[in-house]
């Protein structure tokens, strides 16, 4: 399953899908946002997880799921939950706006199992007006993906996804990522080396949570958490910050067009580029070609001293 699957359409009813994720390299997960209308919406048993989050202003809705009847006002960030092979029905009194997440069977029983956890200590349990600040705080970032007039690296969707599996499980997950946590505080420096050059080696290509914590001999959800403590900032957020330190380098070379730079460190597209550039730096593409004195190089130092000196002492180790 990939991020292109179409999530399900309603029996009855109408929807217009606002946003979705289609064509941003999402893999084992997606989501939409969707315009629904008042109205009985009925939505049949997929093979995923299903979250639908309210976004807006407060609904009455009538919803039906595992013979459980529910009658509520849906607040701005309840969320849904129908676990995959169960169906749902849902009667809006009014138009809303709905983020749709789904997730894989397989992504959310590969994260599981890698908590360390014994068969049915976790699992995703159907949930109607779920009201998790933490679990909010995930799925307003994920919107923000997909409104983004530039795709961010997949990286940061898929630990994203990720966090919201181990939410979204029983409070056994919970209790495992405290024992993770309490192991290590911090990832071995042979091992922080192995990881970090092997993302400079790799910047020009799509890079992923599995493979850097295979990398590290970690769980993914463990990983994630000792990269950030060790690096001082999460993965994604690590990985664009090189891209743009290793772009601004080939720019200031000038012997490379942007499209070009773009293309070589990673960037989906130019004015994807631009954006991180702008964001971490100040600066756009076309102001540092234009001038490339030593007010540009400056420019990056607080970007660099935090991720070029970590990187350099490890590699001293």
């Amino acid at each position: 399953m990939n991020a292109v699957t179409p999530l399900p359409m309603p029996l009855s009813g109408s929807r217009v899908n606002l946003r979705s994720s289609s064509g941003r390299g999402w893999s084992g997960f997606g989501a939409a946002l969707l315009g629904i209308s008042a109205g009985t919406h009925k939505i049949p048993a997929m093979p995923h997880h299903r979250v639908g989050v309210h976004v807006g202003p407060p609904v009455m809705a009538r919803c039906l799921c595992e013979q459980r009847r529910y009658a509520r006002v849906q607040a701005h960030g309840d969320a849904d939950v129908i676990p995959a092979g169960l169906e749902g029905q849902w009667t809006d009194e009014s138009d809303c706006t709905i983020l749709s997440i789904w997730i894989s069977e397989s992504f959310t029983l590969k994260t599981l199992e890698q908590l360390e956890l014994k068969s049915g200590e976790a699992e995703i349990r159907p949930q109607l007006q779920m009201r998790d600040p933490r679990f909010q705080h995930l799925a307003w970032a994920l919107q923000a993906e997909l409104e983004a007039g530039d795709a961010s690296d997949p990286l940061f969707a898929e630990s994203l996804c990720t966090a919201m599996v181990v939410r979204l499980a029983n409070s056994g997950a919970s209790g495992a990522i405290a024992t993770l946590e309490g192991r290590r505080r911090t990832l071995a420096p042979r091992t922080a080396t192995r990881v970090t050059d092997f993302i400079e080696s790799n910047l020009d290509q799509r890079l992923t949570l599995d493979e850097l914590a295979a990398l590290a001999q970690l769980s993914v959800p463990h990983f994630k958490v000792l990269f950030r403590e060790t690096l001082g900032v999460p993965v994604h957020r690590y990985v664009v910050q090189r891209r743009v330190e290793r772009a601004k380098a080939l720019l200031l070379q000038g012997k490379l067009s942007t499209s070009q730079v773009a293309l070589e460190t990673g960037f989906s597209h130019q004015s994807h580029m631009a954006h991180w550039m702008n964001r971490l730096l100040g600066l756009t593409p076309r102001e540092i070609v234009k001038d490339s004195g030593q007010t540009i190089q400056l420019a990056g130092l607080a970007l660099a001293s935090t991720a070029n000196t970590t990187h350099k002492k490890l590699l001293s180790r």
